[in-house]
């Protein structure tokens, strides 16, 4: 009986934020394929682990456990290629709502804007990536993400900083790029 009322706590806890782990797992490793391996890694640790769960932000628990298992799987990935360059981008971006407008130029502008963004925080380094993602869009506070990456609270507002100054950079060049 009571391994059936662990999973169910597992599941009322910790499954609600599987899309959160998701969306962190994509923006690290690049690819929707290795974010779902990365994920269901991670949710695996995280069950076989639940047991010392002691409460508090399960949401900065479950990401924690995420990112540690991405970075190790992106370690490994470098250790067995030398470059791993698939890269499976959903054309649906489920970070950036849809706009609902349907004539065609709309579409175009909004899905060239989408992927001027994509690339550009594709191209910032991981620890920036990793805490504009966190912030921006899974919107933690600058505590949670200090304890999800395990970074003083001083470094999470520069990598946010350094992160910004990068991504306004990088489209601000594209856009002269695209005008000239």
């Amino acid at each position: 009986m009571q391994e059936s009322e662990d999973v169910q706590r597992f599941e009322r806890i910790v499954m609600p934020h599987l899309g959160a782990g998701y969306n962190l797992a994509r923006w690290l490793t690049r690819n929707d394929h290795d974010a779902n391996d990365v994920v269901q890694e991670a949710y695996l640790r995280a069950f076989r682990s639940f047991d010392r769960y002691r409460g508090g932000d399960a949401r900065a628990w479950v990401l924690t456990i995420v990112r540690n298992t991405c970075y190790t799987w992106l370690r490994q990935q470098r250790a067995t290629e030398s470059a791993h360059t698939t890269d499976n981008v959903d054309d649906g971006v489920a970070e950036i709502p849809a706009d609902p407008a349907t004539e065609p130029e709309v579409q175009f502008i909004r899905n060239a804007d989408r992927q001027l963004l994509r690339e550009a925080l594709e191209a910032l380094p991981p620890e920036f990536r990793e805490a504009f993602v966190l912030r921006e869009l899974e919107g933690l506070s600058y505590k949670e993400i200090a304890d999800v990456a395990n970074i003083p609270l001083g470094t999470v507002m520069s990598r946010l900083a350094r992160a910004r100054s990068h991504l306004q950079h990088a489209l601000l060049r594209r856009m002269k790029e695209g005008a000239g």
